[in-house]
């Protein structure tokens, strides 16, 4: 399981509590968009049914969440807004290799990566609600997140030997360590 490098820094959650309401919003768009990657592994690699599984019932549990976020949106008193560029996962995305082999471990490690940091995320701020509802919703969400970072990872090591599975992976948490402390504090996942 991957070890996040840069912690996420305290004035994070502060930032997200100030403004909960657009941080609902933006955790739609990233369940949303986490739905989406997952159909389009699933349809990219058609031919490793294991990849197609996986990805099949990992769409629809992001698409579970998706939905789940807009109800708490709309129980606020809120409206799903349009979706925002998500620098943290471009930037990622910017160094995902091209060749077939290379490209297919490094969507595997970059979704590893970006679950990991959504569990750490996530986990904080179900450690800062107080008792009820919301923190439950999160803390499930924490354990979700979890569960797909270790999907990703188990994909990996099952197609590709360990050895380059984690020196793939040590460099993806260099990068994303770079990547986080870049990032402005904002309510928003990244």
């Amino acid at each position: 399981m991957p070890t996040l490098r840069c912690r996420t820094p305290d004035a994070w959650i502060q930032a997200v509590l100030a403004d909960f309401d657009a941080f609902l919003n933006d955790h739609a768009a990233a369940e949303k968009k986490a739905s989406g990657m997952a159909l389009s592994m699933a349809l990219h690699y058609c031919d490793r049914p294991d990849i197609v599984a996986a990805m099949a019932d990992l769409a629809v549990e992001e698409l579970d969440h998706f939905r789940a976020v807009v109800r708490l949106l709309h129980g606020r008193g809120q409206n799903l807004a349009r979706d925002r560029k998500d620098t943290y996962v471009n930037a990622l995305r910017g160094a995902v290799r091209t060749g077939r082999d290379q490209y297919f471990l490094d969507r595997l490690l970059l979704g590893a990566v970006v679950e990991a940091r959504g569990s750490e995320r996530f986990g904080l701020i179900a450690a800062a609600l107080p008792a009820g509802e919301l923190k439950d919703f999160y803390a499930a969400i924490t354990a979700s997140e979890m569960r797909h970072e270790q999907l990703f990872e188990r994909l990996a090591r099952a197609h590709f030997p360990a050895s380059e599975v984690d020196d793939r992976l040590s460099q993806w948490l260099d990068l994303e360590a770079d990547i986080v402390a870049a990032l402005p504090v904002q309510a928003a996942l990244h």
